[in-house]
């Protein structure tokens, strides 16, 4: 057992080490597909995050990206993708900000506020990816879809596998529960869940104090 223990601690270091020398390589390319990051970006394991030319993407300070099996034990079944897919596109990630294998896919716009918490596979897209009208689909597959930009407030806690889509606002300090799809407004200091996602109960404020 001591020794299956020391193999497991040494695999778990190399796999450390190596995701460190990815990431330094991969915050050059970021840079060169001009995506602006802040301060102590760390990236565990490789996303994929692109730039369409023309386009904003902007990551704040102190923010975390995990994208390989171990940065998360809730269980990625992917790398975190963040994507601008037009040349008009924003997404804005603020300051202190945690990612786990999500999608972040734009074509218009995408906020998301300081100190937020996007849990396991959860998928943000502000589009439909392909027309709802059966007609307009078959001439043009790709284009003339639904797009709507979304905003996600300060201190939001978005729990995993949730689908937040287009023309979505979260208010701040609101939490997503866990597997819900959101379409719509949900207010600030609220916990909503559900598909579609509904408001289970509001926050009173100074409702839990913690000492730190």
């Amino acid at each position: 057992m001591y020794r299956l223990a020391n193999i497991f601690k040494k695999s778990v270091f190399n796999e450390a080490e190596v995701i460190h020398m990815n990431s330094n390589w991969f915050k050059i390319l970021m840079k060169v597909t001009k995506v602006r990051y802040g301060k102590n970006l760390l990236l565990k394991g490789m996303p994929v995050i692109f730039n369409k030319s023309g386009a904003e993407l902007i990551i704040g300070d102190n923010v975390t990206i995990n994208s390989s099996f171990l940065s998360n034990l809730v269980g990625l079944y992917q790398r975190t993708i963040i994507v601008t897919r037009t040349a008009d596109a924003k997404i804005r990630i603020g300051n202190n900000v945690g990612i786990s294998g999500a999608t972040i896919y734009a074509r218009k716009s995408i906020q998301i506020g300081d100190n937020t918490l996007i849990g396991g596979n959860t998928k943000i897209i502000d589009n439909d990816f392909h027309p709802t009208d059966p007609i307009v689909r078959r001439v043009t597959p790709n284009d003339h879809m639904g797009v709507r930009p979304i905003e996600i407030g300060e201190n939001v806690f978005i729990g995993c596998n949730c689908l937040i889509l287009k023309g979505t606002k979260i208010g701040d300090n609101a939490v997503i529960g866990a597997g819900s799809v959101v379409s719509g407004e949900i207010p600030a200091n609220c916990i909503a869940a559900g598909n579609p996602a509904r408001i289970i109960r509001h926050f009173q404020r100074n409702e839990v104090k913690v000492t730190q």
